[in-house]
């Protein structure tokens, strides 16, 4: 052995070493004071809101976690470093002079614990990092629910799959992690210390018995570990995805192959983890390396190729038989899960409109057609804008909602939104730091207008009169008023919105309220405001104040004198975060919505759905692309869109409400039958009030409606599960289509949104219902499949009836009826001279049940100035398409300025519509004169310019052209002769063309 001499080390000087010091210290400032002022605003926060318990189980769940996680880890790695250097060979050959092996040793022996310990930290804190993300994993199964419902194949409770699986796995993975590099360190370790000698160069290799025992015994655990992760492979084979272009779960192949083959894989495994066992008894290291390979050829021939093949040879031909009981079990598991179950959750009613309908019951549908809504929520933005947002900073969001209040002893459907502050509208002057958050700090007022009615018909796309809704307003000037009081449909008491979707959208989102001096809040023009609600962070002291400072980055909390002991700080002031942020377990409805309460507050709405990604057999659906339809694509910065990810189970388990002037968060149960929901609240117990309690909110449940995203995730999976039996689901011959929306452009494939409105209830005519509803279509045609409706109401809510249409006929579909509205007859020539002076926009394509067996589809015509800051839209039509299921009188189209009319061009009586213009009356069974251009006939008439004291001679000659050519459409109509009406309708275009020469 050749002589070694010192090791030099390098010193650092004390100025060096200060240095070093304080570089450390701020580089723990920069990584870890962050983090404690995120904890601590948010410990502040969530106090405040009165969810601490929330934070504190998250909190104490999470440092609980990384703790147990580290040192688990850490320990396992500790002992295998640790043990390779204490049974260290004590004479070590070097190999030659330039041995590199020789300074690590005597560097790494000078500090052995170091050496171990150094490693083992760093790896345990990363699994410890790891792990806690993963605090809901552990919470949920401490506090499991059992299901009452067992899998098909193991017979275990469907709530083993939610809440055990999932942290077995969790902690098989930090053990193969831990043992995973634990041996790799042994080993490296071993080598460095001569444990394990190389051959080479005439020298002899070697082991060690240390060394060789170590080794056996980690890669023995290692393989013991794959023995029991083989064990728990069967139960995740209940979620294959094998057929996932038929069904998600366990296949004919899973059931019969695979899971054979995983028991095959897990006795190898304890036979091979034994042979490593064997290796600290015996020599010979053949025994483990023929384990070593006999474990990577049974996974590759056992757990691969045989099962593949069998799919290939075995199932493949005779697939319809073979995977029969499979598909039955995903079609029971997926109609639970997804709460669709045929006559417990949902309703059919089969061959609906093959008897044609009485036009006695359809021209009495009161409930029908007195809520036949003209007021397009995702149209009408600009207009409530630009009639009722007053001030700049005002808004509303780019999509409305729809809600429903009594007028009159009747609900009536309602597009309704809240005055926001956008602070996106702010000025220049109007945008530094104390206006845009301390005076600019909130919107004024709830805005409603009955969906049914417009101030008054139009007559001309031009004018800035008709067409308009007719807004009710309650702010703080309109509740000042008694005779708005007495009339209105619903009783504000505080206006004032300091939480919403708007306010919410611009970061950084805070403002501060409550400060009294000279610092106030905008009201008004004439007005100032001091908040008076307990809500928000005090900002009482410097330290708090210190603390906000240096979250947002802005030193005026700690510097400006517009605050004082009196301000506190509101923010995560949207209504959806703060509902997600108190129950981080929920999955929110990209929606929310403000109603008005008894109690005269504006409380905003939102759903909270449970959901899981592992129920057996369930039908796994990726929730983004269920949920995205034409309406989402174009719903502004305010709208959302659900996560991408993949869900097997969907419950809206939550309603939400969110108090707009004090933020006050309240979860009520909704489903006491969801065993998601229940584990949840017994993980926070206190924050979701009971199901009872909600019942007793007769003012709230008034206002519930069914929730968007999970229809569209029950209409998408129906389009498929309303087959109920096994052989019919795989041949997939009546399986249907949710149709692109007809307003948008084919090419985008954007799914048609469900709409909301009062109608008929389903078998009861004389029951008006507050519903969701949606059509569907054949697989990839355009015909008319079933039609889904979701009742909101509280005595029925949540209940679905889908009617299902005759697969012997066809009936037309959405696409289909807009095309023939837009394009029959003379509607065509008034849609192009229209579209020639304005932007026409078609609004949402309601298809109404009528009279039991008829199908009315309604579709509302706006115009809008084609340039000007003050444009906006405004009704200008009402299209109707109305198929009186083999009646008399057959197909016809309707184009009038109001329901009623559009109505009775259809063949309807109009007499219980409720009349569209503000103050208009119709008798019962009264018929009423066309509007001006409306012949009353089957074909609408175009609409004649109007004439003006300034158009020139060739102008009037134009239109005189287009009335002579309409006399003889007319004409043409009554006689029958239909190559009379095709030159007429040349005629007429030809005077149409121009008529628009001489206006350009």
């Amino acid at each position: 052995m050749s002589a070694r001499g010192p090791i030099n080390r390098p010193t650092l000087s004390r100025r060096a070493k200060i240095l070093i010091g304080i570089a450390v210290v701020l580089l723990v400032l920069l990584l870890v004071g962050p983090r404690v002022v995120s904890l601590s605003t948010d410990w502040l926060w969530y106090s405040d809101v009165g969810y601490g318990n929330v934070m504190s189980t998250m909190v104490w769940t999470r440092v609980v976690v990384f703790l147990v996680a580290t040192l688990l880890v850490g320990a396992i790695i500790f002992g295998a470093v640790y043990a390779a250097y204490r049974t260290r060979p004590d004479f070590v050959p070097e190999t030659g002079p330039g041995d590199p092996l020789t300074r690590y040793r005597a560097v790494l022996g000078k500090r052995p614990w170091l050496t171990a310990l150094v490693p083992a930290l760093i790896v345990g804190i990363i699994a410890g990092l790891v792990a806690q993300a993963s605090w809901d994993t552990i919470q949920a199964f401490l506090h499991a629910e059992t299901f009452g419902v067992r899998d098909p194949e193991f017979d275990l409770d469907v709530g083993f799959y939610a809440f055990g699986l999932p942290f077995y796995r969790l902690l098989l993975d930090l053990l193969f992690l831990a043992v995973g590099i634990a041996f790799v360190l042994n080993l490296l370790t071993q080598y460095i210390f001569g444990g394990i000698r190389l051959g080479g160069g005439g020298r002899r290799g070697g082991l060690s018995n240390p060394a060789r025992i170590q080794l056996a015994v980690l890669l023995g655990t290692f393989v013991l570990l794959k023995a029991i992760a083989y064990w728990f492979d069967r139960y995740d084979l209940l979620s294959s995805d094998r057929r996932g272009d038929i069904f998600t779960g366990g296949t004919y192949t899973d059931m019969n192959y695979l899971l054979p083959a995983k028991l095959m894989l897990m006795a190898i495994a304890i036979i091979c983890a034994a042979a490593f066992f064997a290796a600290i008894f015996l020599r010979d290291l053949r025994i483990p390396a023929l384990a070593a390979v006999l474990m990577i050829v049974a996974s590759l021939a056992i757990g691969v190729i045989w099962p593949a093949a069998m799919e290939q040879f075995a199932v493949k031909p005779s697939a319809a038989d073979r995977e029969a009981e499979y598909i039955q079990r995903n079609i029971t598991a997926t109609t639970d899960a997804y709460r669709i179950r045929p006559e417990q959750d949902v309703t059919y009613e089969t061959n609906w409109t093959r008897t044609p309908a009485d036009p006695a019951r359809v021209n009495s549908d009161e409930a029908t057609l007195s809520n036949i809504r003209i007021l397009d929520p995702n149209v009408l933005s600009k207009a409530f804008y630009q009639r009722q947002a007053l001030k700049n900073l005002y808004g509303f969001p780019s999509q409305l909602a729809v809600d429903r209040y009594q007028v009159d002893g009747q609900q009536r459907d309602f597009v309704v939104a809240a005055r926001e502050l956008d602070p996106e509208r702010l000025g220049e002057n109007q945008t530094n730091w104390i206006n845009k958050h301390t005076v600019y700090t909130h919107g004024n007022g709830f805005i409603a207008a009955q969906a049914n009615t417009v101030d008054e018909a139009s007559s001309d796309s031009n004018s800035d009169r008709g067409g308009m809704p007719v807004f009710i307003v309650a702010d703080t000037e309109t509740i000042k008023n008694p005779e708005f009081q007495a009339k209105a449909p619903f009783k504000v008491k505080q206006p004032r919105i300091y939480f919403g979707e708007l306010i919410a959208k611009v970061d950084p989102d805070y403002a501060i309220v409550g400060t009294t001096g000279d610092a106030k809040e905008y009201d008004g023009d004439s007005s100032d405001y001091t908040y008076t609600a307990d809500s928000g962070v005090s900002l009482s002291n410097w330290a708090v104040k210190g603390l906000y400072a240096l979250k947002y980055g802005e030193r005026n909390f700690l510097l400006s004198n517009a605050l004082n002991d009196n301000s506190r700080i509101l923010y995560n002031r949207d209504p959806r975060d703060r509902v997600k942020k108190v129950a981080p377990w929920l999955t929110v409805d990209s929606k929310t919505y403000p109603a008005v309460m008894d109690d005269g507050s504006i409380k905003w709405i939102v759903d909270g759905y449970t959901t899981l990604s592992n129920y057996p057999y369930s039908q796994r659906m990726q929730l983004q692309d269920a949920t995205v339809d034409s309406r989402v694509e174009n719903q502004g910065t305010t709208g959302r869109q659900q996560a991408a990810e993949e869900v097997s189970y969907a419950r809206n388990s939550v309603k939400a409400t969110v108090d707009a002037y004090t933020g006050e968060v309240t979860l009520y149960q909704a489903d006491d039958t969801d065993p998601v929901l229940k584990t949840w609240m017994k993980v926070f117990p206190g924050t979701v009030k009971p199901k009872a309690e909600l019942d007793e909110k007769a003012d709230l449940r008034a206002h519930l409606r069914y929730p968007e995203d999970l229809f569209k995730l029950q209409r998408q999976l129906l389009t498929r599960y309303h087959v109920a039996d096994a052989p019919t689901f795989f041949r997939a011959n009546n399986f249907w289509s949710v149709p692109n929306d007809p307003g948008t452009d084919e090419q985008k494939n954007l799914s048609q949104p469900p709409y909301y409105f009062t109608a008929s209830a389903p078998g009861d005519q004389n029951t008006a219902q507050f519903q969701l509803t949606t059509v569907m279509t054949a697989l990839k045609r355009q015909n008319l499949a079933a039609y889904m409706t979701a009742d909101s109401d509280p005595e029925g809510y949540g209940r679905i009836t889908v009617k299902t249409l005759p697969t012997d006929n066809q009936t037309v579909g959405p696409r289909q009826a807009a095309e023939n509205m837009k394009n029959n007859g003379t509607v065509a020539n008034a849609r192009k001279l229209v579209e020639d002076t304005t932007n026409v926009t078609y609004g949402n394509l309601l298809a109404l049940p009528v009279g039991g067996n008829g199908i009315l589809y309604v579709q509302p015509m706006y115009t809008e100035a084609k340039s000007g800051d003050s444009a906006m839209p405004k009704l200008y039509r009402v299209l109707t398409y109305y198929n009186a299921a083999a009646g008399v009188d057959g197909v016809r189209v309707g184009f009038a300025a109001t329901v009623g009319e559009a109505l009775k061009q259809v063949g309807i009586n109009p007499s219980a519509a409720t009349p569209t213009q503000k103050g208009e009356t119709a008798e019962p069974g009264s018929e009423s004169q066309p509007e001006d251009g409306d012949t009353g006939d089957d074909e609408p008439a175009t609409v004649v310019p109007e004439r003006s004291p300034d158009d020139t001679p060739e102008v009037s000659a134009a239109i005189d052209g287009i009335d002579s050519a309409l006399d003889q459409v007319t004409q043409a109509q009554t006689s029958g002769d239909l190559g009379q009406l095709s030159k007429a309708f040349e005629q007429l275009a030809q005077a149409i063309d121009k008529y628009k020469a001489l206006r350009k």
